[in-house]
């Protein structure tokens, strides 16, 4: 019995010091003021968690939660709560001492509360700064992708895009703690 359980506690403290998590994610708080409208705040959560494969090959998924993201422009007068899950694969195409270049490829569904839902699959490059060995600040710039978004409500629009979406609205940063 103490053979059996030496031998489990070498495996996890292997298995341990040789793992490659993530934790992380992003946080946004903003207050809009559109026309004569009273000003709306906005915010989301946005925890990341994620597996090194191996140095250049990762998979993670990013869960989270918001309120206040309008679906349209017709619907910029309702502050709606989200859900959000999006899975990812993250190949990293170039890596310095303190830099990496990395692209993400999968695909996220979020559900507008009692409004829509959307489905986005594409592309999202980004950049890491690594702090040190355990900290990395990540930044993400854009998409190249399909975004569908599906109404759930009477009177409302469904919308399908496909491109490059590259404007200042679509960064995100957050921070990621490796293990």
């Amino acid at each position: 019995m103490k053979k059996l359980f030496m031998t489990l506690v070498a495996a996890v403290i292997a298995v341990s010091a040789s793992a490659q998590v993530y934790i992380g994610g992003n946080a946004g708080i903003a207050s809009t003021k559109i026309g004569d409208q009273d000003s709306k705040t906005t915010y989301k959560v946005l925890p990341e968690i994620g597996y090194k494969i191996n140095q250049d090959w990762a998979i993670g998924t990013v869960i989270g939660w918001g309120k206040g993201d309008p679906v349209t422009i017709e619907d910029a007068d309702k502050c709606v709560g989200t859900f959000e899950v999006a899975p990812y694969v993250r190949y990293t195409a170039v890596r310095t001492k303190m830099v990496d270049f990395f692209i993400d490829g999968g695909f996220s569904y979020k559900h507008y509360n009692d409004l829509a839902n959307e489905w986005t699959v594409g592309l999202k490059p980004g950049v890491a700064l690594n702090l040190n060995k355990t900290v990395s600040i990540v930044a993400h710039a854009g998409f190249v992708g399909y975004k569908t978004i599906k109404a759930t409500y009477d009177g409302a629009k469904s919308s399908n895009a496909w491109g490059v979406d590259l404007d200042g609205n679509n960064l995100s940063l957050g921070v990621l703690l490796n293990f």
